[in-house]
């Protein structure tokens, strides 16, 4: 039988964003942490470069900032970045507090935190764990959370949409009440209600056939948003990280930046150090330009792939810098301290999203997101490395600090319970399963790195008749996990080729050959899509 639960607050998403803030609104009220696998299987665990804050001497804000806006290519909005950026180092230390320990380094007598540097950035600024840093966030946050008694957690939960007074036919202001969630063990959809959920439900990365996401990242907060009639932006910047591991053994392993920021020198099959021409920065440009360069040597060679040597450094320096990233390519027979490393681009990060308030705050009342679901303006058209857990860090506290100063809403007496009619159990799986395949193949062919109109156009006519049948299918047929991440996956890479269709310019991310210069014929803006 369907379970009303109902709570403070609830919170989409198990990674930093997610657990910072639940983290802090404990201390006011009940919170129910809604994960779709287990607590850790999120972006967060997966990120092995670090956080960019200023910390040292040798650093200031503005230089933070300046790369920062550089790299957004004019789409930043420089208040939120300079706001991020300053607010950095306090979140940092209270990270600290909870136990969260970052790689250090001798300086004479002294240790001083040994601090990565990645493309784009000017000074060394990145904090890290040795090369595993969001495991380590991920277990200093849930080891603090796990103490709290306000705070229950659901695991093998998967979110299918947000509850709000319009879909119930109120004429009252329009206020997200929950969500309505599937407990993927038993099949049973709950109501989960609350006077404020959190979206921290991560990005998209699945909606590409190549990714260095968990198979978890379906767009998932996006699409309820969407539904629920909240705004979106930006959603044409994916960036593709350019280096992850090309082996059979090892798809969707990331090679981090921080190799490249610790000299690592790509090159094609020649040995040649092809970025030497293409970037005052070589092998440390910004990812789209690093990404759209591999993407013509792989296409002008007719390679499966490049190489990122990093040779000239010792097996033990390697080993200590890199113990993870060394390991799995030792397994997959490739030894980085004597042998280059093949490397691909792979979809990675979401630069757009639910279109927010610097404090996390949605245009429908009671609804937040935080993390690589929103869009505040921090990233632009293209994210500077290691800026996202800064994002997720900062503006997770100030959703929570912004909550808890709110009056608590009325609560919404009689939410009805799902209700699935005489929806089937379905027979043919395999319509699943083909969707998702087609979905994510016509997104990598027709919407990568290199786009074109016409590769555009194909993508949006095949995706509304997916839509059509998903559809279909949805309203047909009882809810399964993969149900809910299909019907979200096409409406997301819809709202990427929607995007990216509007936007009659090669900008940041969004490179396409039928306007391959910026639209400078009036200032830099936002692609919005409201819907209708």
């Amino acid at each position: 039988m369907a379970t009303n639960r109902r709570y403070d607050y609830v919170v989409l998403g198990s990674g930093i964003a997610g657990l910072t803030f639940a983290l802090n609104v404990a201390e006011k009220g009940s919170v129910a942490l809604i994960t779709k696998k287990n607590r850790a299987d999120s972006n967060t665990n997966y990120a092995q470069g670090g956080i960019a804050c200023v910390t040292s001497d040798e650093d200031t804000f503005d230089l933070h900032v300046r790369d920062t806006l550089e790299c957004g290519a004019g789409l930043c909005r420089e208040d939120v970045v300079r706001g991020i950026v300053e607010e950095g180092p306090a979140r940092i230390r209270e990270l600290i507090k909870l136990g969260m320990s970052f790689s250090e380094r001798e300086n004479g007598r002294a240790h001083e935190l040994d601090l990565g540097k990645e493309g784009g950035h000017s000074k060394r600024r990145i904090l890290h764990a040795k090369d595993v840093t969001g495991r380590e966030i991920e277990t200093a946050l849930l080891t603090a959370l796990a103490l709290h008694p306000n705070v229950e957690l659901f695991e093998n939960h998967a979110a299918i949409d947000l509850i709000t007074r319009r879909k119930l036919g109120f004429s009252t202001e329009n206020r997200c009440l929950g969500v309505y969630v599937l407990d993927v063990e038993s099949g049973q959809v709950e109501t989960f209600a609350a006077g404020h959920v959190l979206l921290a439900t991560g990005g998209c990365g699945k909606v590409y056939l190549y990714t260095t996401n968990p198979s978890i990242a379906t767009g998932d907060g996006v699409a309820m948003a969407y539904r629920a009639g909240v705004p979106v932006a930006n959603m044409e910047f994916i960036q593709f990280h350019p280096t992850c591991l090309f082996h059979p053994k090892a798809q969707s392993f990331l090679i981090s930046e921080a190799v490249r920021g610790e000299g690592g020198i790509l090159r094609n099959g020649a040995g040649r150090a092809f970025m030497d021409e293409v970037h005052p920065l070589k092998s440390l440009a910004p990812r789209d330009i690093v990404a759209r360069a591999i993407d013509a040597e792989i296409k002008k060679t007719g390679a499966e792939c490049v190489y990122l040597d990093i040779t000239h450094q010792s097996r033990e320096f390697l080993q200590k810098r890199f113990p993870a990233i060394y390991a799995k390519c030792l397994e997959c027979g490739i030894d980085m301290a004597l042998q280059p490393i093949p490397v691909v681009p792979s979809a990675h990060y979401q630069c757009g999203g639910v279109v927010t308030a610097p404090d996390g705050r949605t245009e429908l009342r009671g609804l937040w997101a935080v993390g690589e679901v929103a869009c505040t303006g921090l990233h632009g058209a293209n994210r500077l490395a290691s800026n996202s857990l800064l994002e997720a860090l900062v503006v997770a506290h100030r959703a929570a600090e912004a909550v808890k100063e709110e009056k608590a809403p009325p609560r919404q007496k009689n939410i009805p319970q799902w209700e699935s009619g005489s929806a089937q159990d379905p027979d043919e799986l395999v319509v699943i399963y083909h969707n998702w395949r087609e979905i994510r193949q016509l997104m990598w062919d027709y919407v990568g790195i290199v786009r074109t109109t016409k590769r555009l156009q194909r993508a949006a006519s095949r995706l509304r008749s997916l839509s059509s049948e998903v559809q279909d299918y949805y309203w047909n047929y009882k809810i399964t996990c993969d149900l809910v991440e299909l019907r979200n996956l096409v409406l997301v890479a819809s709202l990427i080729v929607d995007c990216a269709l509007s936007r009659h310019e090669s900008r940041g991310l969004h490179f396409t050959l039928d306007y391959p210069e910026l639209d400078e014929s009036h200032p830099p803006s936002d692609t919005v899509l409201r819907p209708g």
